[in-house]
């Protein structure tokens, strides 16, 4: 059973979410979110990055679907975050490029300890079915503040603005599982000439 687990709860007037992660898991989710595309991407994070990840949210999608969204970003941050400790032996840095017929994201990820997002991407539309394009960039810098990481996403090409963010978050679980491996060579050196991050 891995040691790199954590659970996450977190409740708000706006959203109750619980969140459960093992980084060494065999791709497996579980979702419920009330947000039917978001749980489609998130599939492509377990699947692509190997995770085990469950995560239940109550939201006022009855308003629109932005805190429901942008919290599961933000716990699921936390939890790798937590999962992820004091981060000694991890390769730290993740990159991944994906392709969808015609679409190609990249996407680079520093568990560095400091927060930032760079997120270029050209939607064509508001919305893919229900759900608004722009969320896809706050459920990522709801992670990357709460993870403590900096990430670089990029929509090299794509025409489809449903393959274009799909490709972000299959891009997005290949880059966090190279990042999240530990490095055999390393296993107990904390990646970091500061000594910490």
């Amino acid at each position: 059973m891995s040691e790199r687990q954590a659970s996450v709860a977190r409740d708000t007037f706006e959203t109750k979410i619980k969140t459960s992660l093992d980084i060494d898991g065999s791709g497996r989710g579980n979702y419920q979110t009330g947000v039917p595309f978001l749980e489609h991407m998130l599939d492509q994070v377990s699947r692509h990055g190997l995770f085990d990840i469950d995560i239940h949210c109550d939201g006022d999608t009855h308003i629109d679907d932005h805190h429901s969204v942008e919290d599961v970003g933000i716990t699921l941050g936390m939890a790798f975050d937590q999962a992820l400790g004091d981060r000694k032996g991890i390769l730290r840095y993740g990159h991944a490029y994906v392709p969808l017929d015609e679409s190609l994201s990249r996407v680079v990820i520093d568990f560095s300890g400091r927060p930032g997002l760079h997120f270029h991407a050209d939607f064509t539309r508001d919305k893919v079915g229900t759900f608004d394009v722009d969320l896809a960039s706050e459920f990522f810098m709801g992670f990357a503040n709460h993870a403590r990481a900096t990430l670089h996403m990029d929509v090299i090409r794509g025409t489809n603005d449903h393959h274009k963010i799909e490709t972000l978050f299959k891009a997005f679980g290949r880059a966090l599982r190279m990042a999240c491996s530990i490095d055999a060579r390393a296993s107990n050196a904390m990646p970091s000439t500061k000594g910490a991050l």
